[in-house]
């Protein structure tokens, strides 16, 4: 899904990988390792930061400053599901 844009707005692209997301998330949440879905969250935006650093003649992975430039509340504007955000909230909702 994050491979290449094809010319697709970011928010195409946050909308065809949500319910992606979602699966793996109801897939993966009673997993013993609570890191990995942390990981892979992480590794997803890093994705999304690629395609914007491209779309901006840059080469490289989405690192480093781009974390500035482009900051985990700017996909959560976009309506990216967050892996981690979830895993909390079915954390704290099977507490109750």
């Amino acid at each position: 899904m994050t491979r290449r844009s094809n010319g697709h707005s970011l928010g195409c692209i946050v909308s065809g990988l949500n319910p992606i997301l979602r699966g793996w998330f109801e897939y993966f949440k009673h997993g013993t390792n609570p890191y990995a879905l942390l990981n892979l969250d992480g590794w997803v935006r890093m994705r999304l930061r690629s395609i914007l650093r491209k779309r901006h003649k840059r080469k490289g992975r989405g690192r480093g400053f781009d974390h500035q430039r482009w900051p985990n509340a700017c996909f959560a504007d976009l309506g990216l599901f967050s892996l981690a955000a979830a895993r909390v909230e079915a954390c704290q909702s099977a507490r109750r």
